[in-house]
């Protein structure tokens, strides 16, 4: 089973710079989106529905602006757009397809790097977050979170730990979320289990020469439940071409999602 995660900055963008050439090439089970910028009715070209794909957005409410979405090679039982909040739900960003005993999720997590009411805010969505976490870890089933948290763990995630403590995404809250997801709440850093290397990234800020200096933050993620952890197989970041200032987080689970459809 292949799961890619990849925040696009605008999916009809990435369109245009190859994204889905690559993604059809990948055959991935499920692909994860998230910063589609793009109202559903506004991708009625065949590029966004590519022939053997399930597909389904869950849009913001302002245009151009925030959204998730899933593709996927299998019918899902069900899918499940936001959480029951609003900022969440209006901003379109959370969507989950549920496979049997198997649910996957594309997150797009609120930056606070604008200002420091938007990061108040980010840690509020991380608080109420956590709750369906803890949720999720009281059902009998397996999840896969995937998205763009806007979030470091630990100073082997980003190039310039030291200066970037002071700025959302690097700050000690920040850190300390995450400490509890894969702590007490329980959730597994699928991409750690089999790659403890440094330098691993997958944004790089558009500013000064970022991308060609490997000045980066691993910032998008793939959580999993414990009960997935001895299924991760390999994992990889795609860096040979960009479609947006993230790179898709690629990976590979020793687990049967089930027939194509």
């Amino acid at each position: 089973m292949k799961i890619i995660s990849a925040n696009l900055n605008g999916i009809r963008a990435a369109a245009k710079k190859g994204f889905f050439d690559w993604m059809k090439r990948q055959k991935a089970d499920v692909i994860c989106i998230q910063e589609t910028k793009a109202q559903e009715d506004q991708l009625t070209d065949r590029i966004f529905h590519p022939k053997g794909y399930h597909v389904y957005f869950h849009d913001a409410v302002k245009k151009g602006y925030s959204g998730t979405a899933i593709y996927t090679r299998h019918e899902p039982d069900k899918v499940i757009l936001g959480l029951g909040w609003d900022h969440c739900d209006t901003e379109g960003r959370f969507i989950q397809a549920d496979f049997g005993d198997l649910s996957v999720a594309s997150l797009y997590l609120p930056s606070g790097s604008s200002s420091e009411e938007r990061h108040a805010n980010k840690l509020n969505f991380m608080s109420r977050f956590s709750e369906v976490l803890k949720d999720m870890r009281k059902q009998k089933r397996e999840f896969i979170i995937c998205g763009d948290f806007n979030t470091v763990h630990k100073e082997i995630d980003i190039r310039n730990w030291k200066s970037n403590q002071k700025n959302s995404g690097c700050t000690p809250e920040d850190h300390a979320w995450l400490d509890e997801v894969f702590g007490p709440i329980g959730f597994v850093d699928a991409f750690r289990v089999v790659n403890q290397k440094p330098d691993q990234y997958t944004w790089w800020s558009n500013r000064g020469q970022a991308w060609a200096n490997n000045v980066g933050w691993r910032i998008d993620y793939q959580f999993i439940t414990p009960g997935l952890k001895d299924k991760v197989v390999k994992t990889s970041i795609y860096k040979n071409k960009r479609f947006s200032d993230h790179a898709p987080l690629i990976l590979e689970y020793d687990f049967e999602i089930g027939k194509d459809s």
